[in-house]
């Protein structure tokens, strides 16, 4: 009986051909039908909106949609603490179970922060540095000044604070702004003969500021320490913010001879 020869390029081609086509069987079987299968290729999940969430529970909300996620903390003024304020991949994303879920919260505290010199600064440049820095404008008062809206004094819970004290982010900064020295005009209150104390606080009560203080030599009738004259002189007109220049007697040596009269302790 005659045997059928392989050994032909024929045969050989035939057997090349066969073994090609299993392996391009297996291939594809693997890529087409295996992984979709272990891998739920094809079915997706809708990522949820968790904005304005509490972190508290987030855990078991993402565990049942077969989700994981990652926290990152950051302070932002005017959030309830461990609420979310943003997340990735977004509100109606399609992802693979398992997926993790970036979620940024707002943090516990506010961090610290050195205050910043406004004293100076025209009113807005002041707004916006404080927004630059993470702090917040609260009240605005104005008093007389001739540096209309220009920051003169900034306060933190009623108090002056002064540049570089640590802060808290987010605290609200009152200002006090110069008003203006305005147009209305009225006549200088007259201070002569009033103990310097005394001249300032009538001075400062009528809208005006006190300026130079010059000692002067006292005359015959002249009280120590009193004001002999003043500019500008009283009934002149004013406005609201003026200077108001004063001289002053020497003080008297009373209270100098007081002591030296008290008996050692």
């Amino acid at each position: 009986m005659a045997k059928i020869s392989t050994q032909s390029r024929t045969d050989l081609f035939i057997h090349i051909g066969i073994i090609v086509s299993l392996l391009l069987v297996l291939f594809l079987g693997f890529f087409f039908v295996y992984l979709p299968f272990t891998t739920n290729h094809g079915e997706a999940i809708t990522v949820p909106d968790l904005k304005k969430m509490s972190v508290e529970g987030l855990e078991d909300f993402l565990d049942s949609k077969d989700l994981r996620y990652e926290v990152d903390c950051t302070f932002v003024a005017n959030v309830p603490p461990l609420t979310i304020i943003s997340q990735y991949p977004l509100p109606g994303a399609k992802v693979k179970e398992g997926r993790k879920i970036y979620v940024t919260v707002a943090s516990l505290t506010a961090p610290l922060i050195k205050m910043p010199k406004l004293t100076d600064m025209t009113h807005r440049s002041a707004q916006m540095f404080l927004k630059s820095v993470g702090l917040e404008e609260g009240n605005i008062s104005y008093v007389p000044d001739m540096a209309q809206n220009a920051v003169l004094r900034q306060m933190y819970n009623g108090k002056e604070i002064l540049p570089g004290q640590p802060i808290a982010k987010g605290s609200k900064i009152d200002l006090e702004l110069g008003e203006g020295l305005g147009t209305a005009q009225f006549e200088a209150p007259s201070v002569l003969g009033m103990p310097l104390d005394e001249a300032k606080i009538a001075i400062i009560g009528a809208g005006l500021k006190v300026g130079q203080q010059m000692e002067v030599a006292a005359e015959e009738g002249q009280a120590p320490g009193s004001v002999v004259r003043q500019n500008p002189d009283a009934g002149n007109n004013v406005r609201i913010g003026d200077v108001i220049d004063l001289w002053i007697t020497p003080p008297g040596d009373e209270s100098t001879e007081n002591e030296a009269n008290q008996p050692e302790q």
